[in-house]
């Protein structure tokens, strides 16, 4: 029996870091941990994206994990949890634009949605044809994603994923004609990208 403290040559990993062998079981799952996150956000770019927030998440704690069972077991709770907080996210996001409706007068309603519209249209040709096209009518126009896809010869979930990097392009589009006015939600489309011509 040893000593207490006494040295027997190996060296502990660092408490800070998971162990190699669960990140390494981690890393493989990908696919499952994917699939699983896509049946129940119904989107592939929104299950990447919960899936990437999660792996930083498991890099920072994983080091509480030892063996490569409870590690699995472990990063479906994380990612079960990542799946509420999306979800809760989503409502919020709802029931603030839903509060922002019912507070603008109703008259500005129609005069502020062609002004963003007007702004919108003008830069839709700055994007990715197939981006400009799902932003028009999904957004601008109403269509379902359903039938834009029926129309493209596409999946449904394919068309989901391209509206989601349409939008994000769209967004640094803003963020470029619109400097800070599209951070502090400035719907005033006569500032500063009148000005560039956007």
């Amino acid at each position: 029996m040893r000593a207490p403290g006494a040295y027997d040559g190996a060296v502990a990993a660092p408490a800070e870091e998971p162990a190699g062998d669960v990140l390494d079981v981690l890393v493989a799952a990908h696919r499952e941990f994917r699939s699983f996150l896509r049946h129940r956000v119904g989107s592939e770019a929104d299950a990447e994206d919960i899936l990437q927030s999660a792996y930083g998440k498991g890099i920072e704690r994983g080091h509480e994990i030892r063996d490569t069972e409870s590690a699995v077991a472990w990063f479906y709770r994380l990612l079960r949890n990542a799946v509420a907080d999306h979800y809760r996210r989503r409502g919020a996001e709802q029931r603030a634009l839903e509060a922002a409706a019912r507070d603008l007068p109703a008259a500005e309603g129609p005069a502020l949605r062609e002004a963003v519209c007007r702004r919108v249209d003008r830069l839709l040709p700055t994007l990715k044809e197939e981006y400009g096209m799902i932003l028009r009518r999904v957004d601008l126009h109403g269509a379902a994603i359903a039938d834009v896809a029926l129309e493209q010869g596409i999946t449904a979930n394919n068309a989901r994923v391209t509206l989601h990097r349409a939008r994000k392009a769209l967004r640094r589009q803003l963020e470029i004609a619109c400097g800070t006015c599209t951070e502090h939600g400035c719907l005033d489309c006569s500032c500063g990208g009148e000005a560039q011509g956007v």
